[in-house]
């Protein structure tokens, strides 16, 4: 690593293009990553170089350089340089580093989301199905990735229609006496009970994987031909049954809308720039289906061409995501030989990066083209509309400026049970739920149901970590605006936390119900001011009402998973060794936490998976802390 070059003591500290002509001196021609900072260690930039001597020496001196790298120059005064060994570890470390700092210079995608597959488990002897997101550590075939939450649903749904195997936890499957509801719906075989063979069984479990492998011609005609067969047995309840999964096969097709023939595997990118903003669309292929779309509004100054914002975007997207064999873009990258490489390195085989001009593979780019410019429209249309009512909210409470950063707070209980507090967070471009944050509410001294004191707890850890991670307000992270569900109360009580953390300066509002608790008569409370209301169709009042009602949502969500958590959970999760799988034998051989509590050391070594230190391990815990 090199740092900046030193400066005399009495000297003032060089910038800009006088820096950076000095700081060229200590190069080499070795590749690397550089990062441009600013008088206070900010990073502004983070940049790659087959040639670092080369390459920063472009910024040492001036030239036709873009508005946005000029002030990039003129702000810096501190650079890093990291060296690799090849320009291809560069690229990598680069996209690594852009989406951990965030540099104000950089092209950032902002929307940073894993997608979910569907899995088929292979670890038991009656494998699940089910919607699976995150590492991929249990046993089974991945299939995917699928677009979006919403894709997996409509999918597995059909699936379930059609080859009937079961969405049930092995802790549940091993447990049932009688089938299910799934059952008797006709969207399970009902293997729990007997109700199908283990051939049949697996017969489906082949054939779900084969659709979901793009093999579907084979599974229509097995289909038809068997509901052929039960019709002339006048078996007519079975030939109905075939037929309606041949229906719902052909359903989970037309759903998936255009399926390429000619394109196996393949993520299809789009970019359209316009006004200053860019909306990136992307079509995952697999199996020859369309798995469905999701679109990117990546962050960029407007100065950016194409290409520069499509690497970005390319490098950033597959950073920590597994790439497919081809992907198919509508712009070309400055080093598409490079990032191919460096793909091909993380997937440990080809990746091929094309932009085709004709053919199949280019109507799919135009059909990315196409959504991509239709999803920037509606943005920037829903951003003008949103910077209107963020404005509004400025007159409405006599801000100075219309907010940026709106948090929004609730808390949620049962008679203090299970309390869990709330944020969530509004700006320019509407709801931001990578920003959504919960609190589990810990103050031991409160009153069961004392909302205030959850209140003051949920705001002072807030602002205590604001204070800690951002104390010059200069991150973004800071609010604008702070909407608290409640009245003068619950006010005061939130104004007295921040005036003790110094933090009074913070704009904030309680939102209460009015009269008769109707919506549309709510009052607004403000420390030192009368309480006010906004007329009944004030569009700032629908967007208050909408905040609210997407808190307490958030709230009552956050609440009943850990109610439900808790519910569930048994004195076994508390016995060291015991994880998830060694708890659901244990509860599938003994029936309850109570009866292993209660078995011998003989008993517990029988159970499939518990050895005799574990068994000991097991009867220790129980008869020691009972």
């Amino acid at each position: 690593m090199t740092d900046a070059p030193d400066a005399t003591p009495d000297a003032a500290p060089l910038t800009g293009y006088a820096y950076i002509a000095g700081f060229v001196k200590t190069l080499d021609s070795s590749p690397g990553v550089y990062r441009m900072l600013d008088g206070e260690s900010r990073v502004l930039y983070v940049g790659k170089a087959r040639n670092l001597k080369a390459r920063v020496s472009n910024y040492s001196r001036p030239g036709p350089h873009s508005g946005r790298i000029a002030r990039m120059i003129r702000e810096t005064q501190m650079m890093m340089v990291l060296t690799t060994r090849t320009e291809t570890e560069a690229l990598l470390l680069e996209q690594n580093l852009i989406k951990q700092l965030k540099p104000r210079y950089n092209v950032l995608l902002r929307d940073d989301k894993s997608f979910p597959n569907i899995l088929v488990t292979t670890g038991h002897d009656w494998p699940q199905i089910k919607k699976h997101r995150g590492a991929k550590t249990e046993k089974g075939e991945y299939y995917g990735p699928f677009a979006g939450v919403g894709a997996v649903n409509r999918t597995l749904n059909q699936l379930q229609r059609v080859f009937l195997l079961r969405n049930c936890t092995d802790q549940d499957f091993e447990t049932r006496t009688r089938p299910c509801l799934q059952y008797q719906i006709k969207r399970c075989s009902g293997p729990c009970c007997g109700l199908v063979t283990s051939d049949d069984y697996k017969a489906s479990v082949r054939d779900a994987q084969a659709f979901l492998s793009g093999r579907t011609k084979g599974i229509q005609q097995t289909l038809a031909a068997e509901m052929a067969a039960a019709s002339e047995a006048m078996e007519f309840e079975r030939a109905a049954a075939m037929r309606d999964r041949i229906k719902a096969l052909t359903q989970v097709q037309t759903a998936q809308g255009i399926n390429p023939k000619h394109v196996e595997e393949a993520d299809i990118i789009g970019l359209h720039i316009d006004g200053g903003q860019a909306c990136v669309q992307v079509f995952f292929i697999r199996a020859n289906q369309n798995w469905g779309n999701h679109d990117y509004y990546p962050r960029i100054s407007g100065e950016e061409d194409a290409s520069e914002v499509m690497e970005a975007f390319v490098g950033q997207f597959y950073s920590d995501r597994e790439p497919p064999k081809m992907v198919i873009l509508s712009h070309g990258l400055d080093s598409d030989d490079l990032m191919s490489e460096a793909l091909a390195e993380k997937l440990g085989r080809k990746v091929e990066i094309i932009v085709p001009q004709r053919g199949e593979k280019a109507e799919l780019v135009q059909g990315a083209l196409r959504n991509a410019r239709e999803s920037l429209a509606r943005k920037m249309s829903e951003t003008a509309t949103q910077s209107r009512l963020l404005k509004g909210v400025a007159e409405a409470f006599d801000l100075t400026k219309a907010p940026q950063r709106v948090e929004v707070y609730d808390n949620s209980h049962i008679q203090g049970a299970f309390a869990v507090g709330a944020m969530v967070v509004v700006g320019p471009d509407g709801f931001e739920k990578n920003q959504y944050r919960k609190f589990n509410i810990r103050g031991e001294d409160l009153t069961p149901g004392d909302d205030f004191g959850m209140m003051k707890e949920v705001l002072t850890r807030r602002f205590q970590r604001l204070l800690k991670e951002d104390p010059d307000r200069k991150a973004g992270t800071w609010p604008d605006l702070l909407l608290i569900d409640g009245g003068a109360g619950q006010v005061s009580a939130v104004r007295e936390i921040m005036e003790k953390l110094g933090v009074g300066d913070v704009p904030m509002v309680g939102v209460a119900k009015g009269i008769d608790r109707d919506a549309g008569k709510e009052e607004f409370h403000r420390t030192g001011k009368s309480v006010m209301a906004l007329r009944h169709n004030d569009p700032v009042l629908y967007f208050i009402q909408r905040m609210r009602d997407e808190v307490h949502r958030f709230a009552i969500g956050t609440h009943r998973a850990k109610r439900a958590k808790a519910i569930g959970a048994t004195p076994l999760d508390d016995v060291p060794g015991v994880g998830a799988t060694r708890k659901r034998a244990l509860l599938a051989h003994f029936g309850s936490a109570k009866a292993v509590a209660r078995a011998n050391l003989a008993d517990l070594t029988a159970v499939s998976g518990i050895s005799q230190s574990m068994a000991q391990t097991i009867y220790d815990y129980f008869h020691e802390n009972g």
